[in-house]
């Protein structure tokens, strides 16, 4: 019988998070700060808009672009937040989350051969994309001792003549690191200089805790080099709504929609009403959680340190990376441990590239309590590790 798969998918392995999330759900008493998730519900505001959108019947097709009043309220929020300024109309599309945007970049961009950039440690679908959209991925391996930044000399190590796109993950998942000016500066010189693309990924750009965050398509020259993503996910905790955008000049961004056209057809329009109302009264929702992660950040370094456990400071988004190098096992081995002795679920390093070996990601995007608790049981698991060392 012929095999019905194709060697390109099933070449793709499947995502290393999931594994531990299915041990514990068989498990009681566990507690999770494996999910890259929002604990907050929908503010209010947001949900009784997308209520009021399905009450008054707006149960249609949008335009395959998105909802109009919606691409013009974020052309605002792009330029009051970012400086960065986009045509709703040729330079914006509304997608299934961050994640279709992507996707569709890749597709829309990418001949057989065509080499992609993606630092690593970082988000799992970069690389999977890639391969599906029939490019090469090509990981640059980011330092600890560097803050996991992507910097100008890695990239410039990096580049061949096949290079055409580097993907941008930042604020970062996993690591929670940031790009300064200073960074994004010294990369777009090379990028320029070497005429390549970005997929800039700025579904974190909103929670940063050391200095607003930058988007590299606000730099002199990058904006015509650049597909910005966003979505609705992260900042306002709306993640199971399905909402992204992706903003591009119109050449690239043209052959994204046609992509979309025929894959999706349109973003789900109750969270496209609802998200107008996110994104043009949900400013203050946005400070007040940001605010709480932050005290949850610096609770969670504060632990570490008195753990004795190795983490640089993360800036960006909601996880932090700590070292376990000195156990002498490896990071999946440590979770699985953990787990099976304290019913307590990280995410190894390698989940997000071989170069997170020796790590952990650890989200916060947990209330205080659940990570005091979490916390203790991890001390407990560590003074008992270094106690058989």
């Amino acid at each position: 019988m012929r095999n019905p798969l194709s060697e390109r998918i099933t070449d793709i392995p499947f995502s290393g998070i999931r594994k531990f999330f299915d041990i514990a759900a068989e498990m009681e008493d566990v507690i999770s700060l494996g999910v890259g998730e929002p604990d907050f519900d929908t503010p209010w505001h947001i949900r009784d808009e997308g209520i009021y959108s399905l009450e008054k019947g707006r149960t249609a097709y949008t335009s395959n672009a998105g909802l109009k009043e919606l691409k013009i309220e974020i052309a605002r929020y792009l330029e009051r937040r970012f400086q960065v300024s986009y045509d709703y109309e040729t330079e914006m599309m509304i997608t299934v989350g961050g994640s279709e945007a992507i996707d569709l970049a890749m597709r829309a961009m990418l001949d057989p051969g065509d080499e992609v950039l993606i630092p690593q440690p970082s988000y799992v679908s970069y690389v999977p994309c890639a391969a599906l959209a029939n490019g090469t991925p090509v990981v640059i391996n980011l330092k600890e001792e560097n803050e996991f930044r992507l910097t100008a000399w890695e990239l410039k190590d990096a580049i061949t003549p096949r290079t055409k796109i580097l993907v941008l993950p930042f604020p970062n998942n996993p690591t929670g690191a940031i790009m300064e000016r200073k960074d994004l500066e010294a990369i777009a010189e090379i990028i320029r200089e070497h005429d390549l693309y970005v997929i800039s990924d700025e579904i974190y750009a909103e929670l940063t805790y050391q200095q607003d965050h930058v988007s590299i398509a606000s730099l002199p020259g990058m904006r015509e080099r650049t597909v910005l993503i966003n979505g609705f996910s992260k900042a306002y905790s709306m993640t199971g709504w399905r909402l992204g955008y992706a903003c591009a000049p119109k050449v690239v961004l043209e052959q994204m929609l046609k992509i979309h056209q025929y894959a999706i057809m349109c973003a789900p329009t109750t969270s496209q009403y609802a998200a107008v109302e996110a994104v043009r009264n949900g400013d203050e929702d946005v400070a007040g959680m940001r605010e709480e992660y932050n005290g949850r950040r610096r609770y969670l370094i504060h632990r570490f340190q008195e753990m004795g456990l190795s983490c640089f400071e993360p800036f960006g988004a909601f996880y932090a990376f700590p070292c376990i190098k000195e156990f002498g096992m490896s990071s999946d081995e440590f979770a699985t441990r953990m787990l099976q002795e304290e019913k307590v679920v990280v995410v190894p390093g390698t989940a997000f590239g071989e170069c997170g070996e020796g790590f952990l990601r650890i989200s916060y995007a947990y209330s205080l309590e659940k990570l005091e608790e979490a916390l203790n049981r991890m001390e407990g698991f560590i003074t008992k590790l270094r106690q058989q060392i």
